[in-house]
């Protein structure tokens, strides 16, 4: 029997789909993608029957995938981005599993990392920050007690804020409520990599009103952090891995 591949299309650019993502989408049957986010330009030329996933709920998807699971069909669950979070498929495998069908996750390039190649930098900067936080402001999905936007904020490391851009208001609001000082570096980048990308970019007490200017509501990423200063100017700080007077187990120190 065949089983079921979960795939990452990537950010928006049909190009950053991986190699075996493509290739399982050439060769699938039955494809269910994530109609509201995914680029239709992955869709064209495949010979697979195309389900959009948007007014479906999880019922209807698991129909879909089943079924044509027990028909000997080839299958693709197509998301966006990667999938190992916000990307729901943690209850569609638990539904796979009790109907006792196989399946495989193959990662996609998350729209937080083409964020990061938009502004050309690292996300992590020696002696600024080491840490990178992935997270969203509690909205109509709930979010653990521990994990509110203004409990994380206390590290002031580099974070990456999904699904609230709408509630930009709330989200600085808690940003500063943590303990970032207002002046800190934000940018917002709505649909990174796709054509329509627009880029922000502004501090924690002005980004809420240049969003509104722009007109950004959904499908943005919020980046918070003083690494984000390196894409607009040298910030003098280097890793020791390429450091002369650094010896590792590939290079011996000039000291």
């Amino acid at each position: 029997m065949h089983r079921v591949f979960f795939v990452g299309a990537g950010p928006g650019d049909p190009e950053l789909i991986t190699i075996k993502g493509k290739r399982l989408l050439d060769e699938a049957d039955v494809v269910v993608y994530a109609g509201s986010l995914v680029n239709p330009k992955l869709l064209e030329g495949l010979k697979a029957e195309l389900y959009d996933s948007a007014s479906m709920n999880l019922d209807e998807t698991t129909q879909i995938l089943v079924n044509a699971v027990r028909n000997g069909k080839r299958v693709v669950r197509l998301h966006t981005g990667d999938t190992s979070f916000y990307s729901a498929i943690n209850e569609q495998i638990e539904r796979l599993r009790e109907n006792q069908i196989d399946y495989e996750v193959v990662p996609g390039v998350s729209s937080a990392l083409a964020g990061a190649a938009v502004l050309g930098q690292e996300l992590t900067i020696p002696e600024i920050s080491q840490t990178v936080i992935f997270t969203r402001l509690e909205g109509r999905t709930p979010v653990p007690e521990k994990e509110k936007l203004s409990k994380l904020a206390s590290s002031n490391s580099t974070m990456v804020i999904f699904l609230s851009v709408g509630l930009i208001d709330r989200v600085c609001e808690e940003l500063i409520k943590g303990g970032y000082n207002p002046q800190t570096e934000v940018v917002v980048i709505e649909k990174a990599t796709w054509q329509e990308q627009r880029l922000v970019r502004g501090s924690i007490e002005t980004i809420a009103q240049l969003v509104r200017e722009a007109g950004i509501k959904k499908t943005a990423l919020i980046y918070v952090g003083e690494t984000l200063k390196a894409s607009r100017a040298a910030l003098g700080k280097a890793s020791k891995l390429y450091d002369p007077d650094f010896s590792h187990g590939f290079r011996e120190g000039k000291s």
